[in-house]
């Protein structure tokens, strides 16, 4: 068989999967929190005939060899954590984290998620929660007779209690951070978990060491740059197509090779 089908073949793979990233990016490009995703590739083995700087005869040598290469294939993805846009939206409970650092959550099996996305509410009994419902860690608990909630830089929660003009502080939210944020588990619904890869969680209070500090009224829209997310897709597109194109190629010319030797 031709090497060129085989290396064609991963070529078209690797662009398949680069256009899957790319396509979950603009999915996601209104998704509170989101972070993008993006491909990482390496070259195959190769099949080294002749080795470089090997002798050629006495007085001579091979300046580069011959390595012919075998193709590449998707290596690994990456969750690439810069800030998205920071937007106003008025609610007193949307919080926004400016900088490094995530929300704790208590998620439905015991274990604790992680998550950029600051939507959020309070449960019946008055316990703060994400827009999926689960409760920050540690639990954030509101007086029933609060009528006004604020939320400073450094996670500190005051309640003002029925006609009462001062602030009275009932919690702190804490952030965690990671020495390494792209070696998270994403789990989807705008949660990671933590692995070997990033680390153990650092938890502290929102502005101290390299956490960042908490806007309230505000959220962190998606990462995702979609006219870059488009000249990307473009450009798999069309090395997609000259990968293709090999194959046709590599496909007639064993098809001529063939018919000579008939």
């Amino acid at each position: 068989m031709n090497p060129a089908l085989w290396i064609s073949k991963t070529g078209i793979q690797a662009q398949d999967a680069r256009l899957t990233a790319i396509a979950n990016n603009l999915a996601n490009v209104n998704t509170t929190g989101f972070k993008r995703d993006r491909m990482i590739f390496e070259d195959l083995f190769y099949q080294v005939e002749k080795q470089p700087g090997s002798k050629v005869d006495d007085n001579n040598t091979s300046p580069s060899g011959v390595q012919m290469g075998n193709g590449t294939r998707l290596v690994g993805s990456q969750k690439v954590f810069t800030e998205g846009n920071i937007t106003t939206t008025s609610q007193s409970l949307d919080v926004a984290i400016i900088g490094q650092g995530f929300l704790q959550v208590k998620m439905a099996n015991g274990e604790t998620g992680y998550t950029r996305a600051g939507q959020l509410s309070l449960s019946k009994d008055g316990v703060l929660e994400t827009a999926q419902g689960l409760p920050l860690e540690p639990e954030i608990r509101i007086p029933v007779d609060a009528s006004k909630i604020s939320i400073s830089e450094t996670g500190e929660v005051s309640v003002t209690r029925g006609t009462s003009t001062t602030p009275e502080a009932v919690d702190r939210i804490q952030l965690a951070g990671f020495i390494n944020p792209a070696g998270l588990l994403a789990l989807g619904d705008n949660l990671f978990q933590k692995t070997d890869a990033s680390g153990d969680a650092n938890a502290g209070d929102p502005g101290s060491g390299a956490l960042g500090k908490l806007k309230q009224g505000s959220l962190e829209g998606s990462n995702v740059q979609v006219v870059e997310e488009m000249v990307d897709m473009i450009a798999a597109q069309r090395t997609y197509e000259m990968n293709t194109k090999v194959l046709s190629a590599a496909d007639n010319m064993l098809q001529q090779l063939g018919q000579s030797v008939r």
